[in-house]
């Protein structure tokens, strides 16, 4: 079963529109959401939790329409946006106490060890905490009630690289239960790479790619050459073109690079900067 299927899904402001965004996350796997700042990550996440409301398209989640008795389903969603809604006069041992009465499937003693595990301190007031601490501790609580369907908007951010890095390792841990999965959006796309099943490129409204991130890595890469020797390459295979004082330097299918022309390897984020500045010059 796919933990989440977005078809379809519309919704517009005023100088934005997430446009017909399709979307699909197997069970067992982590996809990652890559997108600048206004992209329609926050607007995606907060359409699946049915925060606000769409324009138009369906969202599954766990097997069911997103609106339908929903607070049943929220059950099984741990949830971690940009900005942590815990309130301020609390510590972490009364947001455990809390949360115990909110979530049928609460589990202290996997809370606590949380705690432990990512050094939150279970006495001090989450106004006193760090934008980091505060993240740490919106982690801790959405990985304690049992959880089927992670859902993380930039929930590395404000955390140093060695946290960072533990969170990442929890994360994967978290899937190996084929029942689980995680959508997780980040700015930091070298954390996506390390961990994701799925890459999904969200630029302006638009999903510019959605892929395995293996096959993203076997299928393209950055070719270093002449204008001239561009124009050899079939343009549908070219996602993005950056030009400098010594030629030009594009992503490209790899099957259909010519012989001769200089190429290296493309990491994600540099398929994404390149396939959005592609997108731009159109």
């Amino acid at each position: 079963m796919n933990a989440m299927e977005i078809k379809d899904l519309c919704k517009s402001y005023s100088g934005f529109t997430l446009d017909h965004l399709h979307l699909t996350l197997p069970s067992g796997c982590i996809m990652g959401l890559v997108g600048e700042n206004g992209a329609g990550k926050s607007t995606t996440m907060k359409l699946i939790l049915d925060m606000i409301k769409r324009d138009s398209g369906t969202i599954t989640v766990l097997g069911k329409d997103n609106r339908d008795n929903f607070r049943l389903t929220k059950e099984d969603i741990g949830v971690v946006l940009d900005v942590v809604g815990i309130p301020s006069c609390l510590n972490a041992r009364q947001v455990g106490k809390i949360m115990k009465y909110t979530f049928h499937n609460w589990d202290d003693a996997a809370y606590f060890a949380y705690l432990r595990k990512l050094s939150i301190p279970e006495n001090k007031k989450f106004q006193d905490f760090s934008r980091g601490m505060k993240m740490k501790l919106g982690i801790a609580v959405a990985l304690s009630h049992r959880a089927k369907l992670l859902l993380l908007d930039e929930a590395t951010s404000g955390l140093d690289p060695v946290v960072r890095d533990e969170i990442l390792d929890i994360f994967s841990e978290f899937t190996r239960e084929e029942s689980h999965a995680v959508l997780i959006s980040s700015h930091i796309v070298s954390d996506l790479e390390k961990i994701c099943d799925y890459i999904a490129f969200l630029h302006k409204g638009k999903l510019l790619l959605c892929e395995e991130k293996d096959r993203l890595r076997e299928q393209y890469t950055i070719v270093h050459c002449t204008t001239e020797a561009l124009c050899k390459i079939p343009s549908s295979a070219i996602k993005g073109i950056k030009k400098n004082a010594y030629g030009v330097e594009a992503i490209v299918q790899k099957e259909k690079v010519p012989a001769g022309i200089r190429t290296s390897p493309a990491s994600i984020e540099e398929l994404f900067i390149f396939m959005a500045k592609g997108e731009d010059a159109k």
